[in-house]
């Protein structure tokens, strides 16, 4: 009789011992969301103040432009604040900057900054995150840039009725002249030539453009304390680098 009563106790549910484990399910709910009250102010300051700091050195560029010195810096914000505080932070950063550009400058002005150099600080801000190599995150910001590139002429072109494309092809068939010849060649250079020189030099400076944003993320963010993927082991010795 005593052995059936202890085995019906062995059966019955420890209810003490769940009562025990809600409050701490609980206290870990509270504390996870209490630390994402916490973080949600320091988002939106570090957001904010990225994206001014991007407007920034685009106006002053604008104003007093100091050559490719500014230039390099245009995606830096936009990609650290994707480094630091995610995607949808990231999107917001170049959103806001757009719309600061837009009441200082009008409208296109901010057009020319999100496309491309906004969409190229989240591109390598993504790319950096999931620790890409520099090859396809330099391929893919070059895609990027060079589409930005034709984007800005088209639209400067409806805006001043005026097709800039044919002065960039005159500006290309002088070059190509001129290179024609230097190396003795009496042939005369094809349209189809002059636009393929025209869109591979397009492509070629966006290259340098990034390999040069790379090289400066490399040395500010590893100060800032968000490090992007290490450089090839050539770019190391060349620079005498390491990170």
């Amino acid at each position: 009789m005593s052995e059936s009563f202890d085995d019906d106790r062995s059966s019955r549910p420890n209810f003490s011992q769940e009562t025990e484990n809600q409050p701490l399910n609980s206290e870990t709910e509270y504390s996870s969301q209490e630390q994402l009250k916490s973080n949600t102010p320091l988002t939106m300051v570090e957001t904010a103040f990225l994206a001014s700091t991007a407007s920034l050195i685009w106006l002053i560029n604008y104003y007093f432009p100091l050559g490719p010195v500014l230039k390099m810096f245009f995606p830096i914000p936009i990609a650290l604040v994707y480094l630091r505080r995610g995607s949808r932070a990231s999107w917001m950063a170049a959103l806001v900057s757009g719309l600061l550009l837009s009441v200082l400058q009008g409208p296109t002005r901010s057009i020319l900054y999100i496309m491309p150099y906004g969409l190229m600080g989240i591109q390598l801000g993504a790319l950096w995150k999931r620790q890409a190599n520099w090859l396809f995150s330099i391929g893919t910001g070059a895609i990027i840039g060079t589409f930005g590139f034709f984007f800005r002429f088209w639209l400067l072109s409806i805006l001043l009725s005026e097709d800039l494309w044919v002065y960039v092809m005159s500006q290309i068939t002088e070059l190509t002249e001129w290179g024609f010849l230097k190396l003795g060649l009496l042939a005369q250079p094809s349209l189809t030539l002059i636009q393929a020189v025209a869109v591979t030099a397009i492509v070629i400076n966006n290259i340098v453009y990034l390999f040069v944003v790379h090289l400066v993320a490399l040395v500010l963010f590893d100060r800032l304390g968000n490090p992007i993927p290490r450089p090839p082991h050539w770019v190391q010795v060349l620079l005498d680098y390491e990170g």
